[in-house]
């Protein structure tokens, strides 16, 4: 499947800055990235760093010149804004509108088009984020699996489990942080601590990632928890102390606001 050639973006904000990059980085993916200028600061910077972005003042003129629209404004005035456009029947749009149902949307727009809803993450920049898209859509599918990967969710519920588990990136680095702050109690410099953990973290996210779809978290738990090891105690001590506990039950209560 072909990518739309002109790709407009209702709301100027750091996930409309990231996918305009991925978008558009060499070897770039689409003739033109239209782009509204309700972030100034964020729409000159793509405007003097890609030639192939025009930023308009007229959120009608972006849905009327493009053939996919994102929709990325906050939830608070995504009504207000999207009612008063005309759409066509059969555009696409994304909606990255957070915490705002598929039915509210599709009211608000009031046309027949090829609506998705997707959860872009900042690495789209850099062509190596996952995205995940509902319902499956092959154009959308196209976008993002070009700046990562897209994860197409055959129902809501999926779509809200992943929704989830995204709200875990906090924490990752939170571990980090964590650690760092109890290496440099025992004395180690932080910016050692620093420089040591995040290729270790990265690696073992590389790890995870090339052994591809099929990967098999519990097993690779195994393999780096030699019995009567170090790794052991500590993954022991995390389940047996609370940790598992608590993480399902922020997971639990996560899902909650999202679905509720």
């Amino acid at each position: 499947m072909s990518l739309p050639q002109n790709i407009g973006f209702i709301g100027t904000g750091a996930i409309t800055d990231a996918m305009v990059r991925g978008l558009l980085i060499e070897p770039a993916a689409a003739v033109q990235a239209v782009v509204s200028s309700r972030s100034t600061a964020i729409s000159a910077k793509l405007a003097a760093d890609f030639p192939a972005v025009r930023v308009s003042d007229d959120n009608q003129d972006i849905v009327d010149s493009c053939d996919a629209v994102v929709l990325a404004i906050r939830p608070q005035v995504a009504e207000e804004v999207v009612r008063p456009l005309r759409f066509r029947d059969g555009q696409t749009v994304i909606s990255v509108i957070a915490a705002t149902g598929r039915d509210a949307l599709l009211d608000w727009i009031g046309a027949d088009v090829r609506l998705t809803q997707a959860i872009p993450l900042p690495f789209v920049a850099r062509r190596s984020g996952v995205t995940a898209v509902h319902p499956p859509d092959p154009r959308t599918a196209a976008i993002f699996n070009l700046m990562g990967n897209a994860v197409e969710c055959e129902t809501k519920q999926e779509y809200d489990l992943l929704a989830a588990a995204s709200a875990l990136m906090a924490t990752y680095f939170g571990i980090m942080q964590q650690t760092t702050e109890w290496l440099e109690t025992k004395g180690l410099q932080a910016e050692k601590g620093r420089a040591y953990l995040a290729p270790l973290f990265a690696g073992l996210s590389e790890t995870a990632v090339l052994a591809g779809s099929h990967v098999d978290f519990q097993e690779m738990s195994r393999e780096f928890a030699t019995a009567g090891g170090l790794n052991e105690q500590v993954l022991r001590d995390f389940k047996d102390k609370g940790g598992a506990a608590a993480l399902t039950q922020a997971l639990d209560r996560v899902l909650g606001r999202i679905t509720g």
